[in-house]
C-alpha cells in the first residue's frame, strides 16, 4: 500500500524528534562533572525514616557534601523509608535516574539481600556504584556486669545468655543468630523491643541479661558510663578487624574453626566495613561516579563537617568508594552452597 504524504512526513517528524532526543541525552552525558553539576541538585536518598541514624549520617553529609562537588549543587536529603531499605535499594536500581543527580544510603547489609536469598531484593549489588561509607563498623556482644553468669566468649559456649533483639531482619536477632549456628554460641533470643534503646532498658531492668550486634561507636556515645562504671562486660567484637579501643576483645573471625565457618562469617560480617554506605545507580558516567567518590572523601574530611560530627558523638571511620566496591565484588564471589547455609541459618 502507498503511504500518503502525511503518514510519511509524520514518521520524518517522529525520527527527528527521536534523534535529537538521543542526541540531548548524549550530550549530557558527554558534560563535565562541573558542567553537569553547575546550578542542579544532588538529591541524597535516605532509605529509612526521619531522626534515627542513617537519617541523621545523611543529614550531616549533606550539609557539607556540595562544596565537594564542581560547581557546588545543591544537596537535598529526602526519605523513602521502606523494607529495612530495601525498597530504596530496588528504586535506585531499576527506576532512579541513572546520571548522577541522586544518590542513596541503605542499611549496610541490604546489598547483600539477593545473595541471603530475599526474593524482594531486585538487583545486583556488584553494579551500584558505591561511594563511599562513613564508618568502618565494629559491632559487639555484651552481658550485664555482676548478674550474668557469662563473664567471657568461652563461657557462651556451656552457658545460656538472654539477649533482647528488635527483630528478624536486625542485626540484634541476626548476628546472635549466626553465632549459635556457626560457633554453638548459647544466645537465647529475647526479640519484639521496638528499638535499640528499649533494648538497653530491658538490659538495666534485667529482662535480659546481654545484647548481641550493638555498634561499639553507639555503645561509647550512649552508654559511656556503663563502660566507665563496669557495668556490662564486651565479650567478642563483630567486623572483619579489630578497633583499636578494644585490641584484647576476641574478634568473631578468628574464632572460626574452618574454611566453612569462616566463609559464613565473612559473608555476614562483610556490611560492618560498609557500615554507612552510600551508592549510586548503575551506568553513572564514570567520571561523576570519580567526582562523587572524591567529594565524599573529601567531606570526611572536611574539618567544619569532623566538628559537627563530634559535637552530635558520631564516629566517622570512612571507607572508599573504592574500597566498598572491591568489597562487595569479593562477598559477591561467594558460592550459591555457602549463600544457602547463611541464609537457612538465618530463618
Amino acid at each position: 500500500m502507498k503511504m500518503t504524504t502525511v503518514t510519511a512526513r509524520n514518521i520524518l517528524i517522529r525520527s527527528i524528534s527521536s534523534a535529537a532526543f538521543a542526541l540531548c541525552a548524549l550530550a549530557a552525558r558527554a558534560q563535565s562533572p562541573a558542567d553537569f553539576y553547575k546550578g542542579k541538585n544532588l538529591d541524597v536518598m535516605i532509605g529509612y525514616s526521619v531522626g534515627g541514624g542513617y537519617d541523621v549520617y545523611a543529614r550531616m553529609i549533606s550539609r557539607h557534601l556540595g562544596k565537594h562537588i564542581p560547581s557546588g549543587p545543591t544537596v537535598i536529603p529526602k526519605n523513602m523509608e521502606g523494607a529495612g531499605s530495601l525498597r530504596l535499594a530496588n528504586w535506585l536500581y531499576n527506576v532512579a535516574p541513572k546520571d548522577g543527580s541522586i544518590i542513596g544510603t541503605i542499611g549496610r547489609g541490604t546489598g547483600f539481600d539477593l545473595l541471603l536469598g530475599h526474593k524482594a531484593a531486585q538487583f545486583d549489588g556488584t553494579k551500584y556504584n558505591w561511594i563511599g561509607s562513613a564508618n568502618d563498623e565494629v559491632s559487639v556482644c555484651v552481658a550485664w556486669s555482676g548478674r550474668a553468669k557469662v563473664r567471657k566468649f568461652e563461657d557462651l559456649l556451656t552457658t545460656e545468655l538472654a539477649v533482647g533483639g528488635t527483630g528478624s531482619a536486625a542485626d540484634t536477632d541476626q548476628f546472635p543468630r549466626i553465632l549459635n549456628g556457626v560457633l554453638g554460641t548459647k544466645m537465647k533470643i529475647v526479640t519484639g523491643y521496638p528499638g535499640g534503646n528499649d533494648v538497653n532498658l530491658a538490659l538495666e531492668r534485667g529482662e535480659v541479661d546481654g545484647r548481641c550486634g550493638w555498634s561499639w561507636s553507639s555503645v561509647k556515645s550512649t552508654r559511656g558510663s556503663w563502660l566507665t562504671d563496669k557495668r556490662i562486660t564486651i565479650l567478642m567484637q563483630l567486623s572483619l578487624s579489630k578497633h583499636p579501643d578494644l585490641p584484647d576483645v576476641p574478634l568473631v573471625t578468628d574464632l572460626a574453626k574452618t574454611d566453612e565457618q569462616r566463609q559464613i562469617l565473612r559473608l555476614i560480617f562483610a556490611r560492618q566495613v560498609m557500615g554507612r554506605p552510600y551508592l549510586a545507580p548503575p551506568n553513572v558516567p564514570a567520571d561523576r561516579v570519580a567526582a562523587l567518590r572524591s567529594a565524599f572523601m573529601g567531606t570526611m574530611a572536611d574539618k567544619e563537617f569532623l566538628a559537627e560530627a563530634e559535637k552530635a558523638q558520631l564516629e566517622i571511620t570512612p571507607v572508599s568508594g573504592e574500597a566498598v566496591q572491591k568489597l562487595v565484588g569479593e562477598v559477591y564471589q561467594t558460592s550459591p552452597e555457602i549463600a544457602k547455609k547463611t541464609a537457612d541459618l538465618l530463618k
